[in-house]
Formats: structure tokens, C-alpha cells, sequence
């Protein structure tokens, strides 16, 4: 009984963090974001990238990869981006994904800075071509999406910068730990 109890416990623990997590990406997209002048769809800068980041180098690639994935593509819903929410499935959870599962190589569990900082900056082009191909279904045009570019560099920037101090910080303060 001890033994199925302990794995219930574990279960519902890594389904309320994997909640919070979606909610911290969620919330961190809605509140924190600066609608770009540019493009078709205006481009969008937000801060849930940088939870995307900081959920995968915390807590590794299954919880970063549902965590972006679906707090971005609620966002999309709730925004009015529907036909896009999809693709940031997709792409958000790939992203997502990649960081974990490099942050966490080799028994690291996101304690390498330049890790983290490699697996970051590997991510970036998997959101780059998934919004590309996301704009050339949508509108029809292989070269409209070229425009999105340097805002996805931003928030992929804005994203890592700030994630990686702050994952450091929290690691050392072991606040990722049971």
C-alpha cells in the first residue's frame, strides 16, 4: 500500500507542477507582451518564452515541452490567433522539448550554464521554422513570413536573457527541488 501511494503522490505532484507551469507560460504571454508594428499579424513579443526556457531548464524536456506548448497555444485561443494555436503546439513544445532534454544530458538537470545557454540558442531556429511555415500556410506567401524574423530573434533573446540568470538563481536556491 506505502509503495502505490508514494507513486500516486508522485503523479499528482508532477500534474500540479505541470499546471503551474502551463499557467506560469500562460500568464507570462498574456500580461507581459508588446504587439510589434511589423508584418501581417503585427509580430509579437512576449515573456512566455522565457518561462518556456526557464520550465525545460528547471524541471527537463516533458514539463518544458507540455508547458510551452500548451500555456502558448491557450493563449493563441483565448487572443484570437486561433489558426495559429496548432503550430504553437507544435513548434512551442518542440522548443520546449530541445532545452529540457539537452539542459538535462548527462545527468546535468540543468546545472550547466553554457547548457542551458547552447540549448537555448539551439531551439531558436525550431521556432523560426515553425513560424515561417505556420505564415506561408496561412497566408498563402513563401515570403511574407521573412518579415516575423527579427521579432522572433528579439523574443527568443528577450527569452534567454532572461531565463538563464533566473535559472541559475533558482537552482542554487533549490526551489525546483521537493
Amino acid at each position: 500500500m506505502q509503495k502505490a501511494q508514494g507513486y500516486s503522490n508522485t503523479r499528482t505532484y508532477d500534474l500540479v507542477l505541470t499546471a503551474i507551469l502551463i499557467a506560469l507560460v500562460f500568464v507570462a504571454t498574456v500580461f507581459l507582451n508588446i504587439k510589434l508594428p511589423i508584418t501581417a499579424n503585427g509580430g509579437l513579443i512576449h515573456l512566455g518564452t522565457a518561462m518556456l526556457f526557464l520550465a525545460s531548464i528547471l524541471f527537463g524536456s516533458k514539463k518544458g515541452a507540455i508547458a510551452g506548448a500548451v500555456g502558448m497555444a491557450i493563449f493563441d485561443l483565448m487572443a484570437g490567433w486561433v489558426l495559429w494555436a496548432p503550430f504553437t503546439l507544435v513548434t512551442r513544445g518542440l522548443q520546449g522539448y530541445l532545452v529540457g532534454r539537452l539542459a538535462w544530458s548527462k545527468d546535468r538537470q540543468g546545472n550547466s550554464f553554457a547548457v542551458n545557454l547552447l540549448a537555448t540558442l539551439l531551439s531558436v531556429p525550431i521556432m523560426l521554422v515553425g513560424y515561417y511555415l505556420c505564415e506561408w500556410i496561412l497566408y498563402g506567401n513563401a515570403l511574407t513570413p521573412f518579415a516575423s524574423i527579427p521579432g522572433n530573434l528579439v523574443q527568443n533573446a528577450v527569452g534567454i536573457a532572461i531565463s538563464l540568470p533566473l535559472s541559475a538563481i533558482l537552482k542554487k536556491m533549490n526551489i525546483a527541488g521537493r
